[in-house]
């Protein structure tokens, strides 16, 4: 059995691997072209745009990782019952349920890998691949329709224009209340440097103070402000929410709510991490009845008909996300929904092969 175990072993990681060559450099590919179309624009170069492509790499794995399950376990066991070995483990006396503990086993491996990834690899890659690129091209991340990155404490709202980069960010205002919710002061700082901690620089700065009387003016080349936000807030207000990681995404939609910020797109990117996982779950379970469920069917058929499935997840996982920003769904739901979905989909199957 420990023979048996390990070669089925060994050709599901194979499997997988071949399902990897064949989908991660494709849209990788992809992200090279899109990476491509902004070359010569600020100091952006063709070695950026790979530079860049190759950081992105691991993200793309993760989000990758559900069609590889499925493709790579068609391909591994597709390749066993083309070959009739399979049903020479059958006779052997090894139940489908048995046999489908390699590549169980083998998936949840690369779903505890993709976790690690998600975690402490891709998130670091890909910031520094948007930074990086951000600065070639002379200007900040985006931020969405022109509207700057609005936040607040109990007694400042302060908007940011643009991030030019980690350190320095322009067109700043800052509006300070009393407790009655009156406004006292406002600034307007062309530049904003992020000097150490909670502390910022304003450059060419406009303040104007609030009395019961009149309203005051002053200007001066630089002031210094003690922030609300560390340097982790601030820098994570720059970011896309898939690319941060489940503990920084909790702690962000945390100090979002805390604050009575509006934190729906990040809480749905942290649930669709977990949404994630259970999609790869799914797929582990639904490789399997496409080769035991479809004996007489060859490989080619089985990858055709495991390719649809894989894209109309895809693009049904895309629709419900999309749907429950625009319609203020849970985002719970919204994120777990195609997976459980799956799940039991996979299970009715399950049940009816074996």
């Amino acid at each position: 059995m420990t023979i048996i175990n390990r070669y089925l072993a060994f050709q599901i990681v194979m499997g997988l691997g071949i399902a990897t060559v064949i989908l991660l450099p494709l849209f990788g590919f992809l992200d090279l072209l899109d990476q491509l179309g902004d070359v010569g624009k600020g100091t952006y170069q063709v070695k950026d745009a790979f530079l860049n492509t190759a950081l992105l790499l691991p993200r793309r794995f993760i989000q990758l990782a559900p069609f590889i399950v499925l493709l790579g376990n068609v391909v591994a066991l597709g390749r066993l019952a083309v070959g009739s070995e399979l049903t020479a483990l059958r006779v052997a006396g090894l139940s489908p349920t048995r046999i489908s503990l390699a590549p169980l086993a083998v998936g949840l491996i690369l779903l505890l890998v993709t976790m690690v990834l998600d975690q402490f690899v891709a998130p670091q890659l890909q910031q520094k691949a948007i930074s990086s690129r951000a600065v070639a091209l002379e200007k900040s991340a985006a931020l969405g329709k022109q509207l700057g990155i609005w936040t607040r404490d109990k007694r400042n709202i302060l908007r940011i224009g643009e991030m030019l980069h980690a350190g320095k960010a322009a067109d700043v205002e800052l509006m300070h209340f009393d407790d009655n919710g009156l406004l006292l002061t406002y600034t307007y700082a062309k530049y904003a440097v992020f000097i150490d901690g909670d502390l910022w620089e304003f450059n060419d700065v406009t303040t104007k103070t609030f009395t019961e009387n009149r309203i005051e003016s002053a200007s001066t080349n630089s002031m210094q402000w003690k922030s609300f936000l560390n340097p982790d807030d601030i820098s994570t207000l720059t970011k896309p929410p898939e690319s941060l990681s489940p503990i920084d995404l909790f702690l962000h939609v945390r100090f979002l709510r805390a604050t009575g910020q509006e934190a729906d797109a990040y809480a749905l990117a942290l649930w669709r991490k977990v949404g994630g996982a259970l999609t790869t779950i799914a797929m582990l379970l639904l490789s399997i009845p496409f080769v035991f469920g479809s004996v007489r069917a060859g490989l080619a058929n089985r990858l055709v008909v495991a390719s649809m499935l894989g894209i109309s997840v895809y693009l049904f996982d895309q629709i419900i996300a999309n749907a429950g920003l625009l319609l203020h769904l849970n985002p719970a739901l919204t994120a777990l929904l195609p997976g459980l979905v799956l799940i039991a989909l996979a299970s009715f199957w399950l049940r009816r092969i074996f």
